[in-house]
């Protein structure tokens, strides 16, 4: 072959061939059978159009419906026929963007009439008779004054903008499906027909053009699309599920916290929450001290300068909030900013006094609370805000020590999360980025190690934590772990995090002094564990769907009377439980036990002790547990024992256990 190409197979074997074929003439050679079931093809990883020439050697790949990359392109190929729908059923309707998202798509429309939910299922129909069709997607590289000139002529003014924004060294690729086409980055699969109707259309919002508020108000149209109709139910179901489990409506119910519009993304703390909170705080307190940290605290407010040398005023300033003095006059006419992050501060505290190699590793935590500005669209409870605390901590450490200190990291991480019933548990290092400072040496020797303590972490848990690589994802100061938990009902949540840094000790001259009485630059490692305190007691809240076990709750124990004849039993109750160290209150209103319990369940009380004359002439308690008709009668000082056992953190159970 004059212009051949060598493609490597999965199984190693490897095979010449025509730099023209295309990736459907590759997947016929192979076998008729692969060749229908085919949706696209990637070389290098790259997944390209089956249509495609080869044009280069690599690595090869066959993709069928079944391989988990063809899911992006199902729900691309959805967006599509979705576009196709609306414009044939409601002529004149302009389209703009219908990028694929987590778990689906969704399609951004110019229409006068916005659409509604009751527009679903006229547009779901019409979607199924275009996949019927089992039109080809074909694809063509236009001229820019052509496109131009076809979507003016169509009434696409949004498309023309998008045109325009598109850098001139790149193609304009158009696809078609039948006679309908859009402009496109692609890749597509073979034909409409290959969608399958494992899809619907889930809610309509409204979206600014370009997310900017100057510019026109348009209609989004989401849906989810799954490779067949089990995965779709599946994923209804749990979105039904997470419904239920919403930790904004069971922080309602439970009387945990509230939003107001005087302050946006931050969170009203009620005393119920904030026992929550701080019952989180404390936990990780006792871990911390365990592992040798130093808690501090950095202020909150810091002049600009600092930002700058550390590279935040350049790099995040859009996400800070900048700080003045309010009034009028004033002598101090200087720029500060709330601090989005713990970092800075730590290196200053890390540079007061001269360290020595042997006074590394050097821990500095700190339960510090930032702020970082989020587009008001963007907030969402807990998970979601614009102010929040970090379970912060940076250690400062040699070389040599880097791989140690990461692996307890890892496993103070991943004890933290099994003690909060996470075990489903999946880490990624993240590696150099296109944009970063540092050396290639640098970047070169950071993941080797980071790699090593990667396959530590994954023989040493049996191959239970699964691993991978994020190339290109890693922090512009250096590479990172990412831990990603799942939740009680299948969703994914990343907390963790552990980042080596090469440009913060650097830029503010952080030192210590070696063997060699030389000065050396610290390694700075990152160190999250919850990440946000507040996102991650949102995820708890959703995990335990609000029935937290005994040790977390925020109230453990009510004690309901029946009559008011034992009201002072039930007082004599509540005092020998918080004696004991448990969380109680009595409820001695007047009303019926059964509303009594019913009102506290709904609150996720995770024990009522039920008291009435009987319970109180034999020092006796009726114990109702939460999500159980069971009761259980029992001595006062025993139910006391047995609550009190069961209310032992785990931290606190391991040690008694040593």
């Amino acid at each position: 072959m004059l212009n051949s190409v060598s493609l490597t197979f999965p199984d190693g074997s490897v095979r010449d061939y025509d730099a023209a074929m295309t990736g459907a003439g590759l997947a016929e050679s192979i076998s008729k059978s692969l060749a229908k079931k085919a949706v696209a093809y990637a070389i290098d990883g790259t997944v390209r159009d089956l249509s495609d020439p080869l044009g280069k050697s690599g690595k090869v790949e066959i993709i069928t419906r079944e391989d988990p990359r063809a899911l992006e392109l199902i729900r691309h190929d959805t967006a599509h026929v979705l576009a196709e729908a609306v414009q044939e059923i409601w002529p004149g309707t302009q389209v703009t963007i219908g990028p694929v998202i987590e778990n689906g798509f969704y399609y951004d429309f110019a229409r006068n009439e916005p659409f509604t939910p009751d527009d679903f299922p006229v547009i779901e129909k019409k979607m199924r008779e275009i996949i019927a069709r089992n039109k080809p997607f074909t694809k063509e590289v236009w001229s820019r004054d052509k496109a131009r000139q076809v979507f003016a002529d169509k009434g696409e003014r949004y498309k023309l903008e998008l045109i325009d924004a598109i850098p001139e060294d790149q193609d304009l690729k158009i696809y078609a499906q039948g006679d309908w086409f859009d402009l496109c980055r692609g890749p597509h699969m073979a034909s409409t027909g290959q969608i399958g109707n494992a899809f619907k259309l889930m809610k309509v919002a409204g979206a600014y053009w370009r997310g900017d508020s100057n510019n026109p108000m348009l209609t989004r149209i989401y849906g989810t699309a799954w490779a067949d109709q089990a995965q779709l139910e599946a994923y209804q179901t749990m979105l039904e599920e997470a419904e239920k489990r919403d930790h904004r409506k069971l922080g309602r119910e439970m009387d945990l916290f509230h939003f107001q519009e005087e302050g946006p993304g931050v969170v009203f703390w009620h005393a119920k929450g904030w026992k929550m909170f701080q019952n989180l705080v404390n936990y990780m307190r006792r871990r911390l001290d365990e592992q040798g940290y130093q808690e501090v605290n950095a202020p909150q407010v810091l002049d600009k300068s600092l930002w700058e040398t550390s590279g935040h005023w350049g790099w995040y300033r859009d996400a800070m909030f900048k700080v003045t003095v309010a009034g009028d006059e004033t002598d101090d006419d200087r720029i500060f900013a709330l601090k989005p992050m713990n970092c800075p501060g730590h290196v200053q505290i890390f540079k007061h006094g001269l360290k020595s190699y042997r006074d590394l590793p050097v821990k500095l935590a700190e339960f510090g609370n930032v702020h970082r500005y989020e587009p008001s669209g963007a907030l969402h409870g807990l998970m979601r805000v614009r102010g929040f605390t970090q379970d912060d901590a940076h250690i400062f450490c040699t070389e040599e020590q880097l791989a140690s200190e990461c692996l307890r990291i890892n496993d103070l991480i991943l004890s933290t999360y099994a003690d909060f019933g996470f075990d489903e548990i999946s880490v990624k290092l993240s590696t150099r980025p296109e944009k970063r400072v540092g050396t290639d040496e640098a970047w070169d020797h950071a993941e080797a190690i980071m790699g090593g303590v990667l396959e530590t972490i994954r023989t040493r848990s049996g191959n239970r934590i699964k691993t991978s690589i994020n190339p290109g994802e890693g922090a512009f100061y250096g590479p990172k772990f990412e831990y990603v938990l799942k939740d009680a009902i299948g969703r994914e949540w990343q907390c963790g995090t552990t980042q080596v840094d090469f440009n913060l000790p650097e830029r503010f001259g952080a030192f210590y002094i070696g063997s060699d009485s030389e000065k050396k630059q610290p390694v700075m490692v990152h160190r999250a564990i919850c990440g946000s305190m507040e996102r991650f007691l949102g995820i708890l809240i959703e995990n335990y769907s609000g029935h937290f076990p005994l040790w977390f709750a925020p109230l453990q124990v009510v004690v309901a009377t029946i009559t008011s004849d034992a009201d002072s039993y039930a007082m004599e109750v509540v005092a020998k439980l918080k004696a004991a160290g448990l969380l109680a209150e009595a409820d001695l209103r007047n009303e019926k036990i059964n509303y009594k319990v019913r009102e506290h369940s709904l609150a996720k009380v995770p024990v009522i002790l039920v008291c009435g004359k009987r319970e109180a002439e034999e020092q006796t308690v009726n114990i109702r547990r939460l999500g159980s008709r069971d009761q259980e009668s029992l001595g006062l000082a025993e139910a006391i024992e047995r609550l009190t056992e069961e209310a032992i953190t785990p931290d606190r159970r391991r040690k008694r256990a040593a």
